[in-house]
């Protein structure tokens, strides 16, 4: 992470490597997004997300579409009982330009 000049306090460059493609990025960040992502107790190594963008090979991730998916399961754990409760959840697909791709809640 490197200051930029002539950009608030608050920004910085951050630069890094995407762990599956081996692709380098670089980009304005601020410092409350990078202690966010730096902080968690988890990396994945896969996604990073910078101030609602979800990043993945150094670029932001495009809109592919929206999906219905429908969740189901049985109202009761009783063998007869066959009724079932469905949800209906949308989500957008999000895609790398490398062709990996998420579907978020919306």
């Amino acid at each position: 992470m490197t200051e930029l000049p002539g950009q608030p306090a608050d920004i910085l460059l951050a630069s890094y490597t995407c762990q599956r493609c081996r692709r380098f990025s670089e980009h304005p960040a601020r410092v409350a997004d990078l202690s966010i992502v730096l902080g968690r107790p988890e990396q994945t190594g896969d996604v990073l997300i910078f101030g609602g963008h979800y990043m993945h090979c150094g670029q932001p991730m495009e809109k592919a579409g929206s999906e219905l998916r429908r969740l189901s399961a049985p109202l009761s754990t009783e063998a007869a009982d066959h009724d079932a409760l469905d949800v209906y959840l949308s989500t957008r697909v999000l895609r790398c330009a490398c062709g990996f791709q998420m579907e978020l809640p919306e």
